[in-house]
């Protein structure tokens, strides 16, 4: 018999004499003179109808169990499903509890009940959508920058920079370490950290290989429980050389996040269909109509004074000089129509020593971006890129981090052009087009966001 795949099995074209399918089964009705089952592997929201003899029922043949069976594939004579097998027999693989599985058939789960069992929740119809969307979104990204001559670097995940200089990071130390003294040698004879970001490492690519990107985890040790920030998380992250214009960044942003969206929506139609009638019911026209939409464009100064003038009172008031918080990432695209925006142009002060100076005054700028998108607040961060030696060692002589980045001021001195790059939260952006409200739930092990022991 020839072993097909649940999608595969629903998408054939003809029938088929002797094919074998496994899976899980879904459902489980016994009539007089017929059998039921629906099984699903995963390949497929949709579940594979198999007809079978009663003769073939057996008292381990239950919700959740696992089988294999061999049969015929014949058109089938209800609308909503092109094919179905015809069993001619079924094997129980691996046995299933029904009354301590805690996934009860024909029940819609809460979101918030599944969390509490993260081995078994990807069984779920919701967690499983999200996990395909998010295969899928996975291989659009790659693809997307495959094809615009990108290419694709792997970055260190334990490393010594503090790219984002907040200093909110994971400390890499041996069990033996931590049983020592605070004076101790480290295993890499310098304090090492988990990755909070990839750029610096890419910047040094960018220098051999013009555009390059990388997708990857990165940690960041916020002590925040909130329903939208992770301890681990995946970042896509791009640089791209002899680059002079913020809106040569902009535009990637814009082409990575259209390109995307569009292909899952074309790969993973019923998946996305599910959010967007259970989850998010007003998603679905939301996102067509960002496809199509033209995005908005605002400096910092501007957006502070739209704050300002709000008739809201916001929890943090808005200042110039200091950072644009969620509610007023929210209220700023609610105010620009509901399209994504992008506000450029930060202060000085308030952003990373890599980012280039405006020169502009009397209020000091850099040349940063982010885009931010309705819904979720900031999805995209990025810049140009301190190309010039005599600003960049200026500015980290003011910090106290010329020894530390020597080797970043190298990169200057040896055939440095104009260049910018960007990073985007994965998890929000899948937060976004699927309209879930915590992001724990865009993962596949929500514990994790915490911990990392189921």
């Amino acid at each position: 018999a020839v072993r097909l795949r649940v999608r595969q099995a629903l998408g054939a074209r003809e029938p088929a004499d002797a094919v074998r399918v496994q899976g899980w089964v879904r459902s489980v009705r016994s009539q007089k003179e017929v059998l039921f089952l629906h099984i699903n592997d995963g390949s497929s929201l949709e579940s594979l109808q198999v007809v079978a003899d009663p003769s073939l029922e057996k008292s381990d043949l239950t919700f959740g169990c696992a089988v294999e069976v061999q049969g015929k594939l014949v058109k089938s004579p209800h609308r909503k499903q092109n094919m179905e097998l015809q069993a001619e027999t079924i094997r129980v693989v691996g046995p299933c509890d029904i009354w301590s599985f805690p996934l009860k058939m024909k029940e819609r789960h809460p979101l918030e009940y599944v969390r509490q069992f993260p081995h078994l929740r990807c069984r779920n119809n919701t967690l499983g959508a999200l996990l395909r969307i998010r295969s899928e979104a996975t291989a659009g990204i790659h693809s997307f920058f495959q094809d615009n001559g990108y290419v694709h670097i792997h970055t260190p995940i334990i490393t010594s920079n503090d790219c984002e200089g907040a200093g909110e990071l994971f400390q890499i130390e041996t069990s033996r370490e931590a049983k020592e003294s605070v004076e101790k040698t480290h295993f890499f004879n310098v304090p090492a950290f988990l990755t909070v970001s990839g750029q610096l490492h890419l910047e040094v690519m960018a220098g051999a290989f013009t555009h390059v990107f990388t997708f990857g985890p990165t940690f960041r040790a916020e002590n925040s429980q909130s329903r939208r920030h992770l301890a681990e998380f995946y970042m896509v992250e791009a640089e791209l050389s002899f680059t002079e214009s913020l809106q040569d960044i902009m535009q990637v942003m814009e082409d990575l996040f259209k390109t995307v969206t569009s292909t899952v929506l074309s790969k993973c139609p019923w998946d996305v269909e599910l959010f967007h009638k259970y989850i998010a019911p007003a998603q679905k026209s939301d996102i067509t109509h960002k496809l199509f939409s033209s995005s908005c464009r605002i400096s910092y100064s501007e957006a502070v004074e739209i704050l300002k003038q709000a008739p809201q009172t916001f929890t943090f008031k808005p200042e110039w000089g200091c950072d644009l918080q969620t509610e007023h990432e929210k209220y700023l695209v609610k105010h620009c129509g509901e399209v994504p925006v992008f506000v450029v142009n930060y202060p000085y002060d308030l952003k990373p020593f890599y980012m280039r100076d405006n020169e502009d005054g009397p209020q000091h700028t850099v040349a940063a971006v982010d885009l931010l998108v309705p819904g979720v607040g900031e999805l995209c961060g990025g810049s140009l890129r301190e190309e010039r030696l005599p600003f960049l060692e200026s500015r980290l002589q003011r910090l106290g981090l010329t020894d530390t980045f020597q080797w970043y001021l190298d990169l200057r001195k040896f055939g440095s052009v104009p260049h910018g790059g960007f990073g985007m939260g994965f998890e929000r952006y899948l937060q976004y087009i699927l309209g879930v409200d915590n992001i724990k739930d865009v993962i596949p092990f929500p514990r994790f966001s915490h911990s990392c022991l189921l």
